[in-house]
């Protein structure tokens, strides 16, 4: 059923509650416990987890700074899912050992300075953002939008490549039930298989046959990956993402449930990775310094389907696995 659809007739069947009903409703084991035998229980438990997000958004925001610069909470495309549901069918990915990042092995690399502000938006580089649906594939969408971006970077077509292609073809990951960016990223680059357009091997959001194309075909392939853990080193890791490109990171999303802007600065732990994204962006001018971050959950979440994390403190872990790609074209 389409979210707003579904939204409206929440929205309609919360109507008669007061705010009072919402804060003090009954727990979910009781509310399912009293609608046994109905046949309608499947929609009254997304009724259920509905009064709960907006339980959660309330306490979310009512913690927040009151600035023009917090995160917001709001209802969106996932109010209807318990945490656990969330979690289980969007935060499937996992993040591999990544050794601590080394400036003196890059010495000469990096620049001394770099700029305040950068973002590859900017230089025509970035796709639009794309909608994983109900896979749970971000694993393969962070790794083939980061190639998307590297390609045109160094000087070739900004094009979409299939993600349906790793999803069925990268065997060693659990297409839809989760995967490693890091391990596609060296499968890829062992392999030299070469992703070819969107147009020629569409998403369709679950696993499927992989399609073996003749190695003369044309399309993009991984020449290279790099993985480092930039913990307390994020000023260094601006400017990997200035010289490399666009960094695949592996976050801890749990509390990105119900983001719909601003900065998040808390309720975002570390060491618990389970999303993957690509960080595309930084912005250090104002008030508080933030990485500007491209998810696959469609434009209805989040700003345009990005979200803004806090630079600086390692929130939600997004500089613990962080990997940039060189490609071949």
């Amino acid at each position: 059923m389409a979210f707003s659809l579904v939204l409206s007739l929440f929205i309609i069947s919360l109507s008669g509650i007061s705010s009072v009903e919402v804060q003090g409703s009954p727990t979910v084991d009781e509310d399912l416990t009293f609608l046994q035998g109905d046949e309608n229980i499947d929609f009254h438990q997304e009724q259920i987890y509905f009064r709960r997000s907006l339980k959660r958004q309330a306490f979310l925001n009512s913690q927040q700074k009151k600035t023009n610069h917090s995160a917001k909470y709001a209802v969106n495309q996932f109010s209807h899912l318990s945490p656990k549901q969330f979690k289980e069918r969007y935060l499937t990915s996992w993040a591999e050992t990544a050794p601590k990042f080394d400036p003196s092995s890059l010495e000469g690399l990096f620049k001394s300075n770099f700029p305040p502000k950068f973002d590859w938006r900017d230089h025509g580089v970035v796709g639009a953002v794309r909608n994983q649906g109900a896979c749970g594939g971000c694993w393969a969408f962070s790794v083939v939008e980061a190639i998307e971006t590297m390609c045109a970077i160094e000087g070739g077509k900004l094009q979409q490549l299939s993600v349906q292609q790793v999803i069925d073809c990268s065997y060693e990951n659990k297409g839809c039930n989760g995967g490693s960016p890091v391990g596609t990223l060296i499968w890829l680059s062992q392999t030299r298989l070469k992703l070819v357009s969107e147009a020629e091997y569409p998403f369709k959001g679950v696993d499927g046959m992989c399609q073996i194309f003749p190695q003369a075909h044309a399309g993009v392939a991984l020449r290279n990956s790099s993985t480092y853990d930039f913990s307390g080193q994020e000023e260094a890791m601006k400017n990997a993402l200035v010289q490399w490109g666009p960094l695949v990171v592996i976050v801890d999303a749990v509390s990105w449930q119900d983001y719909m802007g601003g900065i998040i600065q808390h309720h975002c732990s570390s060491h618990r990775a389970n999303h993957a994204v690509l960080i595309i962006g930084y912005d250090t001018t104002g008030e508080v310094p933030y990485w500007i971050v491209r998810n696959s959950w469609g434009t209805s979440w989040g700003d345009g389907g990005y979200v803004y994390v806090k630079l600086g403190s390692d929130m939600c872990g997004i500089a613990e696995s962080v990997t940039a790609v060189t490609v071949l074209r």
